[in-house]
């Protein structure tokens, strides 16, 4: 069971998200934008969080950036699950996987909630094992 936060601003797939994820036995608590999201990062002390790119006040990729600037949430797995795709990043990769660390890269158009709790799973697997 992990605890994750979900930073989704489309609240129909955001509660979908939440559904599917808690039935896999994790503990869901979502937010619409950064700045809640900061905030319940620090009450929860999530295990993984899940973020779109597309917010109403700051792009995920901003929030990335403040919650990679505190040194408790630099080891927390992230997931990218948005409707922009991977390949709006190209030749930016680093900028991704190597500055924000993030560990998986959903494309929401081509994401099955099935996929979703599989890499929720695979990463709660490797922070067991870390």
């Amino acid at each position: 069971m992990s605890q994750i936060l979900l930073l989704e601003p489309d609240k129909i797939l955001a509660k979908t998200y939440s559904t599917v994820l808690e039935s896999a036995g994790h503990v869901v608590r979502h937010c619409v934008s950064a700045q809640t999201a900061v905030v319940l990062a620090d009450d929860m002390h999530p295990d993984i969080v899940i973020v779109e790119l597309q917010l109403v006040d700051h792009s995920g990729i901003e929030f990335l950036y403040e919650f990679r600037s505190y040194v408790d949430w630099q080891h927390i797995p992230v997931i990218i699950l948005t409707n922009v795709p991977e390949s709006e990043f190209s030749g930016s990769q680093s900028l991704l996987h190597d500055d924000l660390n993030v560990q998986a890269y959903l494309y929401k158009p081509l994401t099955s909630l099935q996929k979703l709790i599989q890499s929720v799973d695979d990463l709660t697997q490797v922070t067991i094992q870390k």
